[in-house]
């Protein structure tokens, strides 16, 4: 006889009872949270530099659990998940003897400890000395933070490996949300191999991308962990990873207050190495928190998304069994993960023996572990199972499809806001006509082409006259007006006129969204990368997917270049009187990038087509953004220069959290600047209010002085980055040779006292475990210098002493910085995380930057208009 039904709503309407809401309340206020539940936390709060910026100690009370959180994610760190705390005793409290000790004491609760567990109820949140279960961390967290700071915790969290949330609960407002826009930003890369033919490198986006998902579920009580389970299955050999947080990490072992019902997500990524491959093509892996009992809709979701259910209990109920049950027909496959010695085994028969025809299993979906199992057999066993599941025809869904199916069971999808659907509807309207890149640029963004590089030359040789005391070319004058008149001749293309209105008129929300919808959907038409071997998997996931190296891919930056050349155009004429300025239609067009910049998004400073920097328009975005930072407008300038390939971007990225392109000829050629809030009660500390950071990109290509122009090209630019900053960072190739034209743009700036504050990092950039051929033997930086050095100083001295950065007077090697940077990864791409000794070092060299800036061991600071007449004269 079938068993009563038991309908989703009756399970539904027991998830969000009175207790669980007053649970969440309380968290928040523990937390420090509840003030942002009205007004969230957003990307530049999570961006901003303050005084903890430079401290790396233990949280010490639980308010300081979320931006310890976040400064870790930040620096990729793998130790983010932690919520120990070191007790904060007031010192007249401590015996003098033990006060050190006491500072130094970690304070954590073990759930298993009995006597734990007497003082301890489980219904109680946590004392403040005691820490916060990591998963309840997170959660509020992402309660307390807009869609962009939410979409930003969970892009690092995917470089830190950790499991992803899929599903958030919300016990306050009565509703779960599928987060599909939090993961837009997750980038996946994998080795593909077909069953016949060569492999291929493949990148895409985590939501687009289909594989088999397989979920792991909990049933009332369970011996077994399931997330040590899934770590040890997702883990090569006998190295379990850590992407699925667990009772043993001792990170914080609080029982769950609100996180339960959480639903995870993590993939296997197969590398192209037989020996660490578990899988041969990537599958996604579902965690939810919690049990099924409890979280019927979440497991709903989770049988119509996942291709097999591997379900942990020790008991089945009758209450279990009817929920069970009423997944009749359904055509996942159910596999059950028993401990019957601990449970009630002839109920457990009784009631499988029953489901077994309902659920379409035989005894092989029946497995058993018990303390006696073999761990590490019974793994392989799992492993062969979704193996199977996932070579024979079977469900395989994208996250996107993932969240068509939680609507129908009446999930929130976060990227159903009507902001959101505007935005992307805006962005789709110009990503849809773009089916080839370089023949949209010809005809869409025509401004860009001969005319502009031929005004840039004309530019430079007009400066180069005006420096050298020349009297002006009337003739050169003439050629730069027809070059500008031709640019005005044509009107912005419809394309660019919708970007325009895009960043324009809406909401500054709708904005955002609008310009990550633009960046996902140029992506999506750039070429299709070149094959490549699996060692190669060694770069961080880069903003632009898919880019071939010959080509510049289509960016958001293209759009802004264009908007800057007809301001460009205009200026210029009206300035030679050929315009009156009553006539002019772009003059708002610096203010539109300024709140870009001020946004937290890359601005272009030097044109990478070009090379060579739009004066007017970086001068008029500079003096909007003056305009809007009257108020505070100290401003201190830090650069990153080296080859393209040296880790700068990345470097930069995990310094300050920013949002630099990565990856070696992926991104734009030009250089990017990005502006980084310090926070008002720190800025006088510091001594300034906001600090410019400078991206070179690939504009320094390591030509030697032979090279002729394209050297004298490199040198000239690497001389202009380099005055406008306070402080650079400097990165090199293994083999510690300068760049030729970095060495000559020192040489230049020591004649004028304008030398920067200089901090050299030497990366290595093959991870211990990956294929492939080691470093070359590196030799000292301050050793002999080696060929490129050479050409680079006698380029500026001929005939001269043989000078290199050896010999300049801030390379005094009592005195130089010279930083040794950790590999990146911890393992071996793509299933790698960012190595602890790598993050360490990075807040290291970040701390030493602002120990710099705040001691005046740089060029003196400046606000925005000395800026823009060293812009000029550089």
């Amino acid at each position: 006889m079938d068993p009563d039904d038991y309908g989703a709503n009756e399970a539904q309407d027991s998830d969000f009872p009175a207790v669980e809401r007053s649970r969440l309340r309380e968290m928040l206020s523990l937390l420090g949270l509840d003030t942002y539940q009205a007004h969230k936390l957003s990307l530049q709060d999570f961006l901003q530099i303050s005084s903890d910026s430079m401290k790396n100690r233990a949280p010490q009370a639980p308010r300081d659990l979320p931006w310890n959180f976040l400064r870790k994610l930040q620096a990729l760190s793998s130790e983010a998940r932690s919520t120990t705390m070191v007790l904060d005793t007031p010192p007249d409290a401590r015996p003098a003897e033990k006060e050190s000790q006491m500072e130094e004491e970690i304070i954590y609760w073990d759930a298993a400890d009995d006597l734990a567990t007497d003082i301890y109820s489980f219904s109680e949140l946590p004392t403040p000395d005691t820490p916060v279960n990591p998963l309840d961390l997170l959660c509020a967290l992402l309660l307390s933070s807009d869609s962009f700071l939410q979409q930003e915790i969970v892009h690092k969290m995917s470089l830190c490996q950790f499991a992803l949330p899929l599903v958030l609960p919300d016990s306050e407002n009565h509703y779960h949300t599928f987060l599909l826009w939090a993961l837009r930003g997750v980038v996946r890369t994998w080795w593909a191999q077909p069953p016949r033919g060569v492999g291929s490198l493949r990148e895409d986006s985590a939501v687009l991308s289909r594989a088999p998902a397989v979920a792991f579920v909990r049933m009332e009580v369970s011996s077994n962990s399931k997330s040590q389970l899934l770590n040890a299955v997702l883990g090569p050999g006998h190295r379990p990873r850590d992407c699925f947080w667990h009772r043993d990490l001792n990170v914080g072992t609080n029982a769950r207050e609100i996180a339960d019902g959480l639903v995870e997500v993590s993939w296997f990524l197969p590398s192209g190495r037989e020996d660490l491959d578990v899988f041969p093509e990537p599958v996604a892996f579902l965690n939810l928190r919690g049990d099924i009992g409890s979280h019927w809709l979440q497991f709903r979701l989770l049988t119509e998304v996942s291709s097999a259910v591997f379900i942990l209990t020790d008991n089945i109920s009758k209450k279990e069994y009817k929920l069970l049950y009423s997944m009749k027909g359904s055509a996942t496959k159910y596999y059950f993960i028993l401990s019957p010695y601990r449970g009630k085994r002839n109920a457990n028969l009784r009631f499988l023996n029953r489901l077994i025809p309902v659920l379409r299993m035989d005894h092989s979906h029946v497995l058993v572990k018990v303390s006696s199992t073999d761990g590490a057999g019974f793994v392989r066993r799992v492993r062969a199972i979704v193996a199977h599941v996932a070579r024979a025809p079977c469900r395989r869904l994208s996250v996107e499809e993932m969240a068509h199916a939680a609507r129908k069971l009446g999930l929130r999808v976060d990227e159903d806001c009507e902001e959101c659907q505007r935005a992307r509807g805006r962005a789709e309207r110009i990503t849809r006509r773009v089916k080839d890149a370089d023949a949209y640029r010809r005809e869409e963004l025509r401004l860009q082409g001969d005319a502009w590089r031929k005004a840039a030359q004309v530019e430079k040789e007009l400066c180069r006259a005006q420096w050298a005391g020349d009297p002006p070319d009337k003739e050169l004058r003439q050629r730069l007006l027809e070059l500008r008149a031709q640019q005005l001749g044509h009107e912005p293309a419809g394309g660019l006129q919708e970007f325009i209105s895009g960043i324009s008129g809406p909401a500054p929300g709708e904005k955002l969204y609008f310009l990550r919808w633009m960046e996902w959907g140029l992506a999506r038409v750039a070429p299709p990368r070149p094959r490549q071997p699996p060692e190669t998997i060694l770069a961080l996931r880069p903003k632009h997917c898919g880019a071939a190296e010959s080509s510049e891919p289509l960016g958001v930056e293209h759009f802004l270049r264009e908007m800057g050349q007809f301001y460009e155009a205009e200026s210029c004429l009206v300035e030679a009187g050929k315009l009156p300025a009553a006539q002019r239609r772009f003059a708002h067009f610096p203010g539109l990038a300024s709140e870009l910049l001020l946004k937290g998004l890359p601005v272009e400073l030097i044109d990478g087509s070009a090379r060579s920097t739009p004066l007017r328009w970086v001068s008029g975005l500079l003096r909007e953004l003056h305009a809007r930072l009257e108020r505070r407008p100290r401003l201190v300038v830090l650069s990153a220069l080296g080859l393209p390939g040296t880790g700068k971007s990345t470097l930069l990225n995990t310094m300050f959290g920013l949002r630099f392109a990565t990856g070696r000829g992926r991104g734009p050629r030009g250089a990017f600047m990005q502006l980084v809030s310090v926070a008002e009660s720190f800025s006088q500390d510091l001594g300034c209010d906001h600090i410019l950071v400078i991206d070179s990109g690939g504009l320094i290509g390591g030509a030697l002085a032979s090279a002729g122009e394209r050297f004298e090209q490199e040198a000239s630019l690497a001389t202009q980055l380099l005055g406008l900053s306070n402080v650079t960072v400097v990165s090199l190739a293994e083999t510690r040779d300068i760049p030729p034209a970095i060495v000559h743009a020192f040489l230049r700036l020591e004649k004028t006292g304008r030398v920067p504050n200089c901090q050299f990092v030497c990366q290595n950039l093959h991870d211990a475990c990956a294929p492939g051929p080691r470093p070359r033997e590196r030799r000292p930086l301050l050793d002999p210098p080696g060929e490129a050095d050479r050409a680079g100083a006698h380029t500026e001295r001929p005939g001269g002493g043989m000078r290199t950065l050896a010999g300049l007077a801030f390379c005094d090697p009592g005195k130089q910085h010279i930083w040794h940077i950790p590999g990146l990864w911890h393992g071996v791409p793509p299933m790698a995380a960012v190595s602890l000794a790598y993050s360490e070092a990075i807040f290291e060299l970040k701390r030493c930057l602002l120990e710099n800036i705040r001691n005046g061991l740089s060029n003196p600071n400046k606000n925005i208009q000395q800026l823009i007449e060293l812009v000029r004269r550089l």
